[in-house]
């Protein structure tokens, strides 16, 4: 699986070895948590849906808060779907991802 989640916190910059400055962006990566684990047999690809960043109850619809609940996760604002690579370990629903 090959893609990042996150949010976006700022801008810094950093100097290289001879003094260059090269802008940086700072992400908040992580946890995620799985909401949906997509196999082959059922929708035809390998992918794991990942959620980031709760969400207020009250700002989820019914269809949402539904799906969340299933996956045993809070409402998350940011769900993405990452196709899961075949050298990579199984994930789990209810799993969390979290940076190493």
């Amino acid at each position: 699986m090959s893609g990042l989640i996150g949010r976006k916190i700022g801008m810094t910059s950093i100097f290289d070895e001879n003094g260059k400055n090269i802008p940086c962006t700072v992400i908040e990566a992580g946890p995620c948590v799985v909401t949906q684990v997509r196999t082959e047999e059922v929708d035809g690809y390998s992918a794991l849906q990942l959620g980031f960043d709760d969400k207020a109850e009250k700002r989820a619809n019914k269809a949402e808060m539904g799906h969340f609940k299933k996956a045993g996760a809070s409402g998350s604002g940011g769900v993405r779907c990452l196709r899961a690579q075949p050298h990579l370990p199984a994930c789990h629903l209810h799993g969390r991802i979290g940076l190493v």
